[in-house]
């Protein structure tokens, strides 16, 4: 892991808590100078901005996961379908996806048929 500035490791800090995910805003909490380009400081924190991203998704999974059940207990709740749409995005997002299984059963016997003859067209 590279060292970063104070300024940087602050942006960070900052970036989901205080800022709500609003770059500007992150700059401005970090206290960068006002002529700061925003553009600038994310290109150059790209790599901790995703690692950063994929540890809040992470800190967020048990509330998605609660929201998803908790449609088990009030399924009429107001906006239900809403909540439990992103409670999946989040879960899709961290790798905890639906997985399906699907099982095939072979009965009786397995024929091999020879391959087929191509058709040969002739020339006139």
């Amino acid at each position: 892991m590279r060292k970063l500035t104070e300024n940087q490791q602050k942006f960070l800090d900052v970036l989901f808590e205080e800022a709500d995910g609003d770059p500007v805003a992150a700059r401005k909490l970090a206290g960068y100078a006002h002529g700061a380009s925003t553009s600038d400081i994310v290109n150059s924190l790209r790599e901790e901005i995703l690692k950063a991203t994929q540890h809040y998704m992470a800190r967020n999974a048990p509330k998605a996961a609660v929201a998803l059940a908790s449609a088990l207990t009030d399924p009429t709740q107001l906006g239900i379908k809403d909540k439990m749409a992103a409670a999946r995005e989040v879960l899709d997002r961290i790798g905890l996806v639906k997985t399906e299984k699907l099982q095939v059963e072979a009965t009786g016997s397995v024929v091999l048929l020879p391959p087929k003859n191509p058709v040969v067209e002739e020339d006139d």
